[in-house]
């Protein structure tokens, strides 16, 4: 242990404690820009800059270890005016139009300079040219960026992609795309965990809510709005609503005030995939001889695209299944068509999902079925609250209403699909019922739970002995898929979610500076799996009568065509 004095008050920390985590400690703020707990600490903005005695310059407090009888200050004059001078450099180097930034009021540069008074600066503005596709999910305006290096950190840490790096030396130092190349021209996934960890809004996905005002607006249009499972765990987040406002009714009846005239549940969807996906797992280990294992689990586009990147040879592993949105798309333009007696083209197809790779995937072209295209924009959480809020809805006064019918009927297990090991979960869930003849616990498997990187399941179900893998975070995906390439691990069904904590934890989800929220997300969406009274996939009645009605059972030749899709095919750029 480490004895120190910071503002004169006594404080004891762990060896290896940094200054700024001693002063949190004490309850002493010390403002940071570029520190990201546990995957940066380069001090490269040196806004948390303090002073300790005996020492001639001042420290970054972020990267600066509290050794013993250290005094420390944090607010002398000579390190308020540092930070000041600081921040207004940043300044000088950014578009500060902030009234049309999507950071605006969430932003930390913005905040900084509020909280210490920069209301003139006297450096000259110098901007960096912005030269970005337009087209793609994820944009950056290097206007914006106050390189800080967070994006390169979490790209390289926790994604093990390595997309953004260090560009020139020196005084053109910036950050980019790794080697000068564009975006579509590198292993990029499209999580979008770069932009749920950019301070500012140099990153952001793009915005695709005009698109769907537009087919509000068309008299022609039948707009059917779909919401996925994580969504309801956070999209109260960005309005400013409490818990026990931003309930699942209050988000139909917002969806409905702003326009849809279906607002229907993800959820029906994920249930069709436990239904497809659980069945060619289980003719999968009927046949074992035929196929290579493991299944992987297809429902996150952002792990499709790291696979087909990374490891093509290992795509034709990939359940063929498609996501709960393009298989919601396929049915809403056939089925749903078709019984509401409503011409597919006039359907425009929303969803609104935790994720920005979804705008990927719904323009993969060799994805849709239905004759037309499934799914026509994605928005996500973070855009359809800036819709609502561009609509005027004051949304805390809404009554709750139901989800539309047929498809906004879900189970627990569907919702659970939003949290990492959910979608394990659900499946052994309608497995044991095949294999067993009967329900199980609905909580028999819930050793998949966590927000833990890696976490493996061994269970004899029906006398079959399954051994299953979940991880979230590509990071950990790489390692799962080395060690199954090495030989050094055999699993029968493996989960991958490619954004830490699953859905929840989405790079579509709201910002929430130094916070990671996708284990209290996922806790909200097992407690919703807790109060369903259906918490098995099969038992979904919307569920049974599409199959009942249009597809007659899973893996039949109309749910291939409609429900699967050959990911080896998938365009990638």
């Amino acid at each position: 242990m480490v004895n120190l004095r910071i503002n004169d008050r006594p404080v004891t920390v762990e060896d290896g404690t940094s200054i700024l985590h001693a002063a949190r400690q004490l309850g002493i703020t010390i403002p940071s820009l570029c520190y990201l707990k546990h995957v940066s600490k380069v001090a490269a903005c040196r806004v948390c800059m303090v002073e300790i005695k005996g020492t001639d310059r001042l420290m970054a407090a972020c990267d600066t270890i509290c050794a013993e009888g250290m005094e420390v200050y944090t607010n002398t004059l000579r390190a308020l005016v540092a930070r000041r001078n600081n921040v207004q450099l940043i300044l000088s180097q950014h578009d500060c139009n902030c009234a049309t930034c999507v950071r605006s009021g969430n932003c930390t540069l913005q905040k900084l300079a509020a909280d210490m008074n920069i209301i003139e600066n006297p450096y000259e503005t110098k901007l960096p040219a912005n030269n970005w596709n337009p087209k793609l999910p994820v944009i950056r305006t290097a206007s914006k960026c106050v390189q800080c290096f967070r994006c390169i950190a979490v790209c390289e840490k926790i994604q093990g992609m390595s997309v953004w790096d260090f560009l020139g030396t020196g005084s053109r130092a910036t950050v980019g795309v790794r080697g000068g190349k564009k975006l579509d021209e590198v292993n990029c996934a499209y999580c979008g965990q770069c932009i749920t960890h950019c301070p500012t809004g140099a990153l952001r996905e793009r915005d695709d809510t005009e698109k769907v005002i537009s087919a509000i607006d068309d008299p022609k249009k039948v707009v059917v709005l779909q919401v996925a499972p994580a969504v309801r765990a956070a999209w109260g987040e960005g309005l400013g609503l409490p818990k026990e406002l931003a309930t699942e009714g209050r988000m139909a009846a917002a969806f409905r005030a702003a326009g849809a005239n279906y607002v229907f549940d993800t959820n029906f969807a994920a249930d069709l995939t436990i239904m497809e996906e659980g069945s060619e797992l289980l003719y999968k280990m009927k046949h074992s001889w035929e196929f290579r294992r493991p299944l992987f689990t297809s429902c996150c586009p952002g792990w499709v695209r790291f696979l087909k990147l990374e490891y093509p040879d290992m795509v034709p592993q990939l359940s063929t299944a498609k996501s709960p949105q393009q298989m919601f798309g396929a049915v809403t333009k056939t089925w749903f068509a078709k019984t509401h007696n409503i011409d597919p083209k006039d359907i425009f197809c929303v969803s609104v999902m935790p994720c920005v790779a979804k705008k990927y995937e719904c323009a993969v072209p060799e994805i849709n079925s239905s004759g037309f295209r499934d799914v026509d924009a994605v928005l996500t959480t973070r855009e359809v609250d800036r819709l609502l809020r561009l609509k005027w809805i004051n949304v805390a006064d809404l009554p709750e209403e139901e989800f539309d019918s047929p498809l906004g009927e879900g189970t627990g297990a569907a919702v659970i699909f939003g949290a990492t090991g959910g979608v394990m979960e659900a499946a052994l869930r309608t497995a044991y019922a095949v294999l067993e003849g009967h329900n199980p616990d609905p909580d028999a498997f819930q050793a998949v739970r966590g927000t833990d990187g890696r976490k493996e399941i061994s269970a004899t179900i029906g006398g079959v002995p399954v051994r299953a893998c979940v991880a979230s975070g590509l990071a950990n995906a790489r390692t799962v898929v080395e060690d199954i390439r090495a030989g050094r691990a055999q699993y029968d069904f493996v989960e991958i979610m490619a954004c830490p904590g699953g859905c929840a934890g989405g790079g579509g989800q709201p910002f929430q500076e130094g916070m990671e929220l996708a284990g209290e997300r996922g806790e909200t969406l097992y407690e919703i799996d807790r109060n369903n009274p259906v918490r098995f996939s099969h038992e979904n009645a919307s569920v049974q009568k599409a199959y009942d009605d249009f597809f007659d059972k899973p893996l039949s030749h109309r749910a291939h065509e409609l429900l699967h899709t050959d990911q080896t095919k998938w365009s990638l750029r």
